[in-house]
């Protein structure tokens, strides 16, 4: 057995993804695809860690990143290798629907509306939070001038998508190193708050991380990307997803070294910024809409495709006037709830996680397995030992105690603290 996390086909026969779908085939360079990985990653998740481990402190926090991080990369590798081996091109949902067959295949498809709306609501909020702060208008206005761009970008499709994350992601990767050195060399920087808190409250921090890990919807997009270059994808994958470690460790291990726990605010580069000064609120602030405009377009452009795999009657992606329509089922709904009163920006991102991640826990495997058997061709490369059972079944226990959390903490059987 492969002593890799991933063992390449003996005798692969690249066959061409030549079959349509309904869905488009742009080609990705490798910097396109780490970096689209990157950006579904680092959205509002990365700004609501500080806020949400302010109890339990920030090495619980950091453990929890590394355990939802591991298990979130090899749930995308699964992924990975039953997108390879199907000729045709699909969404997560067209893959639930060939594999697992139609009940799987909804599962997957809510999965993406209500994690996808549920973050496209956090980002709604969030942005109109940060441009108030910047331009001193309404949250709505600002949410207003927010939602334009990103909106536009999704509208021209996976290229668009694509080179926005790589140019963006790269100036979010600039402006964390420079508040990092600007954090390590400020006098008020105290590294003690880093070991504060207390493990008890651990539990629901879970939860969290394992929302900033959400680019397992985006990893069909980048095989539809890769099909001309079918090995680069899971290379892609996990070094797209060490990036997203390393950003995730940092933000939070500044913001907590130089504030504190006790005072973290929902949207943690808001209290960043003011701590460093004038100059660093707006960097902080430019890297949080940054962040929340990759994410954006990394989910929304998945939810997006995943209706046009799963209700194949609409025709093609590529028609104007039906993905504008699509587009508006998309993002008009998160503009509304996010000020209907009706969520909170970060019980938008708890519960969000929560449901996703115990289907997203147990449709991978299930569709690897089935794939294995009923796949159409044999890929340029496999999963090796990252696919024995253990494994498989350590994973989905994780997300189902994570679930069972969620809901005794929605009935008021667990701490009120918490």
């Amino acid at each position: 057995m492969s002593k890799t996390p991933y063992a390449v086909a003996d005798e692969p026969h690249e066959a061409s993804h030549a079959e349509s779908s309904g869905l488009e085939v742009k080609r990705l360079t490798f910097v396109e695809a780490v970096a689209m990985i990157v950006g579904t990653n680092i959205g509002a998740g990365v700004l609501s860690m500080a806020y949400a481990s302010r109890k339990a402190g920030y090495m619980p926090l950091l453990f929890w990143l590394a355990v939802a991080g591991i298990f979130t990369t090899i749930s995308m590798l699964y992924v990975s290798e039953t997108a390879l081996r199907t000729r045709r091109h699909h969404q997560l949902s067209g893959l639930a629907q060939r594999y697992v067959g139609s009940f799987g295949a909804w599962a997957i498809f809510l999965s993406v509306a209500v994690n996808s709306i549920g973050a496209l609501v956090a980002y709604m909020s969030g942005s109109g939070k940060v441009l108030s702060e910047f331009f001193g208008i309404s949250p709505a206005l600002g949410s207003l001038l927010f939602f334009l761009p990103a909106a536009l970008v999704l509208f021209l499709g996976l290229k668009a998508i694509g080179k926005g994350e790589k140019f963006i992601s790269i100036g979010m990767l600039s402006m964390t190193l420079v508040l990092v050195i600007a954090t390590l060399v400020n006098e008020n920087t105290q590294f003690a708050n880093l070991l504060e808190g207390d493990w008890i409250y651990m539990i629901p921090v879970f939860n969290i991380a394992v929302f900033c890990f959400s680019a397992q919807y985006v990893v069909p997009e980048m095989a539809r990307g890769f099909s001309h270059a079918p090995k680069r994808l899971p290379l892609a994958v996990i070094t797209g997803m060490l990036i997203t470690f390393i950003l995730l460790a940092m933000v939070p291990m500044s913001v907590i070294a130089l504030t504190g726990l006790e005072n973290q605010s929902e949207v943690a580069t808001l209290a960043w910024g003011q701590a460093l000064g004038q100059w660093a609120f707006y960097t902080a602030n430019t890297f949080a809409l940054c962040a929340m405009m990759t994410s954006y377009w990394g989910l929304g452009g998945s939810f997006l495709t995943n209706i046009f795999d799963k209700f194949q009657s609409l025709g093609s992606e590529s028609n104007p006037k039906t993905r504008l329509m699509v587009l508006a089922i998309v993002c008009v709904p998160p503009f509304i709830l996010a000020y209907s009163g009706m969520v909170g920006f970060v019980s938008a991102l708890y519960f969000a996680g929560v449901f996703s991640g115990v289907i997203l826990s147990i449709m991978p495997i299930l569709m690897l397995r089935s794939a294995r058997k009923n796949g159409d061709i044999v890929p340029a490369w496999q999963c090796g030992w990252i696919a024995h059972p253990l494994i498989q079944v350590t994973v989905v226990v994780l997300y189902l105690l994570s679930m069972a959390y969620a809901i005794c903490g929605a009935l008021g059987w667990l701490p009120a603290s918490w």
